[in-house]
């Protein structure tokens, strides 16, 4: 698809360079993440839709603030077209998995948040918080479980994509190697944890002081949700 992005000027630990707002396709288009609700930003994504012959609709990957907050007033913005979401309230269009808005079909990958979606269109997909350009995604407490969110990256690296968009970070133009890169991560991760537990540690400190080279600061608590989040997992299979 012709696909343009408008970058949030939301810079943060959490949010990288911003949140990327992308709209997708022509007469009409479609917007995934409003992202958060800046009046500038709202104004420059409406103008892109605008020049794109107006909008079809709008879509969540799911409802964290900064890729969600602005929904309401882009709506506005754009003449009240319909709003997909698995779970913010106020969609006009549920979402679940599987589900078509328009180009789009949803493909559900909890892990960083129990509603999260990825949204694929032809041979490319809007990612989220699922798959970011650049580092990792946290797990978060309600999010749904690790095992879920691996489930998830697997059957969309099945789906042979070309391209994928994320919520964070640049384009990402080799998708199977970046879905590789992530589920290995995670795996050695898992190792690690394994081993420091097997070392004797016990305390979120120590597992955190194990399992991880280095926290960015203003990341410890991710850090430690993604620990639990590994620890659920571990216990579920019986392997610690």
């Amino acid at each position: 698809m012709d696909v343009a992005l408008v970058r949030a000027p939301n810079p943060s630990p959490y949010t990288l360079d911003g949140t990327n707002t992308w709209i997708a396709g022509r007469d009409p288009a479609w917007v995934v993440d409003p992202g958060p609700a800046i009046p500038s930003h709202v104004e420059a994504v409406a103008a892109v839709v605008a020049g794109r012959g107006g909008a079809g609709g709008i879509a969540l990957t799911h409802d964290h603030p900064d890729h969600a907050e602005g929904a309401e007033a882009m709506r506005d913005a754009l003449g009240g077209p319909p709003v997909a979401a698995m779970r913010w309230p106020g969609a006009t269009a549920p979402l679940a998995d599987g589900a078509r808005f328009g180009p789009l079909t949803a493909l559900h990958v909890p892990g960083h948040a129990e509603d999260h979606v990825v949204l694929v269109a032809g041979d490319g997909a809007f990612t989220g918080d699922a798959v970011l350009g650049l580092g990792s995604v946290f797990i978060a407490p309600d999010g749904g479980s690790l095992a879920a969110y691996l489930d998830g990256l697997r059957r969309l690296r099945a789906l042979g994509l070309a391209r994928l968009y994320p919520g964070h970070g640049p384009v990402i133009e080799d998708p199977a190697a970046k879905l590789d890169e992530y589920v290995a991560h995670r795996l050695e991760r898992e190792r690690r944890i394994l081993a420091a537990w097997a070392a004797g540690a016990r305390t979120d400190e120590e597992l955190l002081a194990g399992a991880w080279d280095a926290i960015p600061p203003g990341l410890e608590l991710p850090a430690a949700w993604t620990l639990h989040a590994h620890l659920d997992k571990l216990r579920a299979e019986g392997r610690i």
